[in-house]
């Protein structure tokens, strides 16, 4: 039985619409936060979302049943920001249990919120975002798009905007001695 929000919030806890995140930030994780704060601000969209997860997540198993699980916003948020940074588990582990702003969206409390998560706990939950369930999620964030772009299904990107059905671009660096057997790092 998992629940999609908590409908019920902490004392303390902070609608994720009211969290105040950076705008002019230049890492990463207040980028990706500015992106899950605008697609759940957007109700259809959510609604869309959930139900993808739902259908996604565990198939087969009776959701009204048995202990709660992990929330599906917590996993989603916690997926995000793995995927977004490219991190691994201990990681996310260390942001989930001490990054304030990632708290907030996680739905904690600043003050009074003693929760800690633990590494295991996130890779079971985490792990449950299949890679089918992710493409489902990037065509919904793909349509949402479109929506806030105004631009219709099929319609051309502007000049210029690589897409899937247009030609990307290809750079080869012929090899010489230097450059032989090893990769730059940046």
């Amino acid at each position: 039985m998992r629940n999609v929000i908590n409908c019920q919030p902490e004392l303390g806890e902070i609608g994720i619409e009211n969290i105040d995140l950076d705008f002019k930030s230049r890492d990463d994780i207040p980028a990706l936060l500015i992106g899950l704060q605008h697609l759940c601000s957007d109700e259809d969209f959510r609604e869309r979302l959930f139900a993808l997860m739902e259908e996604h997540m565990l198939p087969g198993i009776d959701k009204s049943v048995g202990r709660p699980g992990m929330e599906m916003w917590r996993i989603l948020v916690m997926g995000v920001i793995k995927q977004g940074l490219g991190c691994d588990f201990d990681r996310l582990h260390e942001l989930a249990n001490e990054h304030k702003t990632l708290r907030r969206f996680l739905g904690h409390a600043d003050v009074w919120d003693e929760h800690r998560y633990h590494c295991q706990t996130l890779v079971d939950n985490v792990s449950l975002l299949s890679p089918a369930l992710l493409v489902g999620v990037n065509h919904l964030i793909v349509d949402s798009g479109h929506a806030v772009a105004r631009k219709k299904p099929g319609q051309r990107p502007c000049a210029g905007a690589v897409t899937p059905s247009s030609p990307r671009p290809t750079f080869t660096i012929p090899p010489t001695s230097a450059s032989c057997g090893t990769r730059c790092a940046a």
